[in-house]
C-alpha cells in the first residue's frame, strides 16, 4: 500500500485537490485583532504538507508580497503544485522533501506565517518532533502558525470505526484491491458487523450515523483521513504541550464562528466557562461543550495584547469585501445550538455598503452603520458571523490588487482548461482577496467561454455543452442522466443563473 520514504502513510491515490482559506495568511489578520491579539506583517510564508498543493499555488499567485515555501513528500502532488505556480508567473519554492530533509534546508528564511492543515493527525511522533523544532527556530517572534487536527473529545466515540476500517485493511485487504477497493471493503464489512447490534453501536449510536455519512463522501479522501499508519486525534492541552517547546501560545480559533459562545454553548455553559482562569482548561471545557472533532486555530510566537482603542485602530485599517450577490445574502446562522436569525436592525445596514462588491475599509463600514445605531461592538460581531459564513472575507491592499492581477488570470486560465476535461479543481484565484473562490466545473467553462470572446450565456452554454459532448459525458440532474438536447437546456438554465449571479461577484474580485 506503500512505499518506505512515505512513512505509512497513503500515496495509491492522491489526495483531493481542496483549498483551504485559513491557510491564507492574509485572513489571519482580522481574526486575531477581533480577539484582541496583535497581528503580524506577514512577508515569508510556508506550508508543511501542502497535498495538491492548491491552496499554496493560489495563494502565491494572488499575494505578490509574499514569499511562499513548501514541501509535500508526494513527488507527483509537489510536481503538480510547482506547474500551478509556473504557469501563473509566480516564484514559489515547492520541494517534495520529507519534513525532517526540508525542515533542515539551510536556505530557508525565517516566516511569519506557517501553515500545517491536518496533518499533525497523521504523522508519527517522530515527525510531530521535526516539526515542532523548525516552527522553534523558524518561526519569527510575533508569526502566526495555524494548524488544524483532529479532536477528542469529539473523535471519542467514532475513533472504534476508524480502527476497524485500517485494522480490516490491513488484515483482509488484498495488495491488488488498491486502497480504494480496500477502503471500500472495510466499509461493507463494518457495515455487516454493526447490523449484529453489538453494545457498541447501541452505546454510541451517533458512530452508527456518523458511518452512514462517511459512506458518501469521497473515497480519495476517506484514504487519506482514514487508512494512515498514524492517526492520532488530541486533545487541546496534549497538542498545547507538544507545541510548548516552540515557544507559540493560543491565540484564537480560524473559525470564527467557534469564538461565538452564544452560538455554540448555553449561557450557562458560557458562564461557566469564562470563570475558568486557565486558557487551556477552558479551551477544552469549549471542546467538551460543542462535543469537537476538528479545530481549526492560530497560534503566535509571543502572543500579544491588544487592547482599548489600539484594537480598535488596527481593526479600522483593515479591508473587507462582499462574496456574495443580494440574494444570496443570509438570514439565518447555523451554531452547535442550532439557527439564529440575523437581525435586520444590525445587517442591513452593513449590507447597504459592501453590496457593491468592492473592498472597504472597516472605519468606512464603522461610519456607514454608526448613522444607523450599530455600535461597533455589534459590527465586530456581525463581521464575525460573516466571515464564519464566508459572506466577507479580508481584502488585499490596492497596490498588492494591481500586481497579482496578472498572475491570477493566467493561474485560472490553467485551472479552466483543466476543466475541459475533469472537474476536480473547483477553485479560481481572487486577486483582491489573496485566496481562492469556489468555481465549479460549468462555471469555469462559462468563464473560458467568455474569455475565447462568448458574449451570451447562450453562447457561454453552447460551448460548454460542446465540451461535454466532446468527451462523451452528460449532466447528472437530480439522479438521472441528461439525453442530447436536455444536457444544452439544463447548461442553458446555469449559464444564465450564473450570469446573475456569481459573475458579477467574480468580476469585482478581480477573477
Amino acid at each position: 500500500m506503500s512505499t518506505e520514504w512515505s512513512a505509512g502513510y497513503v500515496t495509491d491515490v492522491n489526495y483531493t485537490f481542496g483549498y483551504y482559506n485559513e491557510l491564507n495568511p492574509l485572513r489571519c489578520r482580522l481574526p486575531l485583532l477581533m480577539v484582541g491579539r496583535h497581528a503580524p506583517k506577514i512577508e515569508n510564508a510556508c506550508e508543511l504538507g501542502f497535498g495538491q498543493g492548491l491552496s499554496v499555488s493560489i495563494h502565491a499567485a494572488a499575494q505578490p508580497g509574499i514569499n511562499w515555501y513548501g514541501t509535500d513528500f508526494n513527488p507527483s502532488q509537489a510536481a503538480f503544485a510547482a506547474e500551478m505556480v509556473r504557469l501563473s508567473g509566480a516564484d514559489a519554492k515547492l520541494y517534495d522533501e520529507a519534513f525532517a530533509e526540508f525542515c533542515n534546508r539551510k536556505d530557508l528564511p525565517d516566516f511569519d506565517f506557517i501553515g500545517l492543515h491536518g496533518i499533525w493527525t497523521w504523522i508519527s511522533d517522530e515527525n510531530r518532533h521535526v516539526l515542532v523544532d523548525f516552527i522553534r527556530r523558524k518561526l519569527r517572534p510575533g508569526g502566526v502558525l495555524y494548524i488544524s487536527y483532529n479532536t477528542l473529545p469529539g473523535w471519542s466515540a467514532s475513533a472504534p470505526i476508524r480502527h476497524l476500517m485500517k485494522r480490516h485493511a490491513d488484515v483482509m485487504g488484498a495488495p491488488g484491491q488498491g486502497i480504494i477497493g480496500q477502503t471500500d471493503a472495510a466499509l461493507g464489512f463494518i457495515d455487516q458487523f454493526l447490523a449484529l447490534e453489538p453494545l457498541y453501536a447501541k452505546a454510541n449510536p451517533g458512530a452508527v450515523e456518523r458511518l452512514k455519512q462517511v459512506k458518501g463522501q469521497d473515497r480519495k479522501y476517506l484514504a487519506h483521513e482514514y487508512m494512515n499508519r498514524d492517526w492520532h486525534p488530541m486533545y487541546f492541552a496534549d497538542l498545547e504541550r507538544w507545541l510548548g517547546d516552540a515557544k507559540v501560545g493560543f491565540a484564537s480559533s480560524a473559525f470564527v464562528l467557534d469564538n461565538l459562545y452564544e452560538l455554540n454553548m448555553t449561557p450557562q455553559q458560557s458562564e461557566f466557562m469564562r470563570a475558568v482562569p486557565d486558557v487551556s482548561l477552558r479551551e477544552t471545557i469549549r471542546d467538551f461543550c460543542m462535543n469537537q472533532q476538528f479545530r481549526r486555530d492560530y497560534w503566535v510566537r509571543g502572543v500579544r495584547a491588544l487592547v482599548g482603542h489600539e484594537q480598535v485602530a488596527a481593526m479600522r485599517e483593515e479591508r473587507i469585501v462582499l462574496t456574495v450577490t443580494e440574494a444570496d445574502l443570509p438570514k439565518t446562522v447555523r451554531g452547535v445550538l442550532g439557527e439564529a436569525n440575523l437581525l435586520d436592525a444590525i445587517y442591513q445596514p452593513i449590507f447597504e455598503l459592501l453590496l457593491d462588491n468592492k473592498p472597504h475599509s472597516v472605519l468606512e463600514l464603522e461610519t456607514h452603520v454608526a448613522a444607523k445605531n450599530v455600535n461597533f461592538a455589534q459590527l465586530t460581531s456581525a463581521m464575525s458571523i460573516l466571515m464564519g459564513l464566508g459572506v466577507i472575507t479580508p481584502a488585499a491592499a490596492a497596490q498588492d490588487v494591481s500586481k497579482a492581477e496578472g498572475r491570477t488570470l493566467a493561474l485560472n486560465k490553467a485551472i479552466a482548461r483543466r476543466s475541459l476535461s475533469v472537474g476536480d479543481v473547483a477553485y479560481f484565484a481572487s486577486p483582491v482577496t489573496g485566496g481562492g473562490v469556489t468555481a465549479g466545473r460549468f462555471n469555469q467553462l462559462f468563464w473560458l467561454a467568455r474569455q475565447n470572446g462568448g458574449q451570451t450565456s447562450e453562447d457561454w452554454a453552447t460551448f460548454a455543452y460542446q465540451v461535454l459532448q466532446g468527451q462523451g459525458q452528460a449532466i447528472i440532474k437530480d439522479g438521472a442522466t441528461l439525453q442530447g438536447e436536455d444536457n444544452l437546456t439544463e447548461l442553458k438554465v446555469q449559464a444564465e443563473e450564473w450570469a446573475k449571479k456569481i459573475l458579477p461577484v467574480w468580476t469585482a474580485l478581480g477573477i
